[in-house]
């Protein structure tokens, strides 16, 4: 009965595509394991990949492709339009994570928010299309979360207060 269970889940992984156990002469079957991803590589025709990464109001565009580590934002340097160093590294926390220091150039476009925003969004755009052009390494970005996006966002402010919580002050008289 176990002979039969056994061919039965092989045809089973024959009909999905799955490798089939290899047995050894002892008989004991060892899996085979697959290398491949289980995602595919999205590239377009210039052999970019493409992401849309946001955060808090701001939105960005990212385009990802090989090359020497220069990141673009609207048109600029990222030293100058991200004058503060922590926004640098939030940028490259990426890259960082899936060792890929210096081999990829980005362009993105980014609008809405603040800086602090748009820095999260670039982040954000770039994570994913860092697992868009090598899908092997969305493991590593995902368990350092940058594949996730921030739901956090401002508070409306509600009626009869000054701020969305802020009460106007007290006057007893």
């Amino acid at each position: 009965m176990s002979d039969n269970r056994q061919s039965l889940s092989d045809l089973g992984a024959i009909a999905d595509g799955a490798p089939v156990a290899e047995t050894t002469e002892a008989g004991v079957a060892t899996p085979v394991v697959s290398t491949m991803p289980l995602r595919q590589q999205e590239i377009d025709k210039l052999g970019r990949a493409y992401a849309t990464g946001r955060r808090k109001d701001a939105v960005a565009r990212v385009w990802l492709k090989p090359g020497s580590g220069k990141i673009t934002i609207n048109g600029r340097d990222q030293e100058i339009y991200f004058a503060r160093p922590t926004l640098r590294l939030v940028i490259n926390q990426p890259f960082g994570v899936a060792e890929r220091d210096g081999q990829y150039d980005v362009i993105c476009t980014v609008k809405g928010g603040g800086l602090s925003g748009q820095a999260g969004a670039v982040k954000h755009g770039i994570a994913q299309a860092l697992t868009k052009y090598e899908p092997t390494l969305r493991a590593p970005v995902k368990a350092a979360g940058f594949l996730t996006r921030d739901p956090r966002a401002v508070e409306r402010k509600k009626y009869g207060k000054a701020k969305a919580r802020r009460s106007f002050q007290f006057s007893k008289r």
